[in-house]
């Protein structure tokens, strides 16, 4: 690790060695020392590390909200935006890193310059660079309908708070990461894996309404004002300020826009899906371009169906014309209000979820891919039955019946029953009782009726 000194930088998520805590709530001071790493494979997973501070900073949020008399998170949406985080997270679990691959190869055998791995200007280097790509990364995900199709999530909220900033895609990495490649000439790996998720760590923060104005920063970095623009679907927010941690690239090259005082900005989707699902809100935009694809009488505009923007339509331009978009000035936001004990049980089976992946990702390393891959699919499902209970669907019982016996048949077959202790004995009677509160949903001795809208 590199011992020289130089100048700290602002930048949130878990504070490595070294790091000092700094007056600012939302960030850490870090000295580029302390997270400067001669391997890639010693860069830590800061963005796995700083989870409990996006739950404190997730609840300071809503207190701020709560005594200001403005409305706060809805549970619904809020766990819906977190098990986003964690579907990327899964992802990241069974790719074991492969999505860098590219990236190391390229470095290893065709890189143009060789800077140093501990000098204080290849960090700060690859801090604009790794910014400076992203703004082209998040602009063609935006302009490129294909690459819509997988970030949309991230816009799918119609709540602008912490939790959307972990409303993050599951396939995105894989999308975007060729734009990254340019750097892989001459920024070493391991500031490369530092600076992609410090810049994704900055992010976080500036989902949130509770923060009005940073003052004269904000003509240098991208701050909560600039981003409830770039998340709104008002017809002047559309296509709009890109930028990572900083809002010069959007200036430089056309994309930036202030937020308008009287202008409500309306959050979400500007076609957006009433639904909790987060496996559905992952994957359903595909089926739009491919709808598309099939609705276009040639070949040349099949293909521009997929890689021009979503608004496009033929013989207009890219990103189509604004008088064709709509303008969403008002909506009403979806919701399915479930009793309170019912939303008690989901929140309690989120938790354990929650845990369940804490554990997982703790010793994936030493589980064999297929073994990983279970879990990951039980993470992945159980997480899909708390979104279909939300939305209140008529087939959520049934999977959540189907697993909660899974995990008992787990429990059982592995003999962990014996083995496991305390917690698991507790998670056992947790899971047992939730199985007969289902079965007898199931065979309608109890009913469940969401409150009225």
């Amino acid at each position: 690790m590199n011992t020289s000194y130089a100048p700290p930088l602002f930048l949130p998520g878990e504070p490595p060695a070294g790091v000092l805590k700094g007056a600012a709530a939302m960030f850490y001071v870090v000295d580029p020392a302390d997270t400067t790493f001669q391997d890639a494979d010693d860069v830590p997973n800061f963005f796995r590390q700083a989870w409990p501070y996006f739950v404190a900073f997730m609840l300071l949020e809503n207190l701020l909200l709560w005594l200001e008399g403005r409305p706060t998170a809805r549970l619904n949406d809020s766990l819906t935006s977190i098990s986003h985080g964690l579907f990327q997270e899964c992802g990241r679990l069974v790719f074991r890193g492969a999505e860098h691959w590219a990236y190391v190869s390229i470095y290893e055998r065709w890189r143009l310059l060789d800077l140093p791995w501990d000098s204080p200007a290849t960090w700060y280097l690859a801090l604009v660079g790794v910014d400076f790509c992203y703004y082209w990364v998040h602009r063609a995900c935006h302009e490129v309908h294909i690459l819509w199709a997988q970030h949309q999530v991230h816009h799918s909220s119609e709540e602008y708070n912490l939790a959307v900033g972990l409303r993050q895609s599951l396939l995105q990495g894989w999308c975007g990461f060729v734009f990254y490649l340019p750097l892989a000439l001459a920024i070493p790996p391991s500031h490369f894996l530092v600076h992609q998720q410090f810049n994704l760590l900055y992010q976080f923060w500036i989902h949130t309404q509770a923060v009005t104005t940073l003052g004269p920063l904000e003509w240098v970095l991208n701050t909560p004002k600039h981003h409830r623009v770039h998340h709104g679907c008002n017809l002047y927010c559309l296509d709009k300020n890109y930028g990572g941690f900083l809002i010069v690239w959007d200036r430089l090259f056309g994309t930036f826009a202030e937020e308008r005082k009287g202008e409500e900005i309306v959050y979400g989707l500007v076609f957006n899906q009433p639904s909790f699902n987060p496996l559905y809100l992952q994957v359903f935009y595909n089926q739009h371009v491919v709808d598309k694809w099939r609705a276009m009488d040639n070949w040349w505009d099949k293909l521009a169906a997929v890689w021009k923007g979503p608004s496009w339509q033929p013989g207009k331009p890219r990103l189509g014309l604004d008088e064709d978009k709509l303008d969403i000035r008002s909506r009403e936001k979806y919701d399915v209000r479930l009793p309170l004990w019912c939303n008690a049980y989901l929140l309690l089976h989120f938790c354990v979820v929650v845990y369940g992946f804490q554990e997982l990702a703790a010793r994936h390393m030493g589980m064999s891919p297929a073994v990983v891959l279970l879990f990951v699919a039980y993470v992945l499902a159980s997480l899909t039955a708390i979104g279909l209970l939300f939305d209140n669907s008529p087939h959520a019982s049934l999977l959540e019946l189907v697993r909660c016996l899974a995990f008992l048949a787990y429990v059982q077959g592995s003999g962990l029953h014996l083995t496991g202790g305390p917690r698991v004995s507790v998670l056992q009677s947790f899971f047992l009782l939730s199985s007969c509160f289902w079965l007898l949903k199931g065979l309608r001795v109890l009913h469940i009726e969401s409150k009225a809208q």
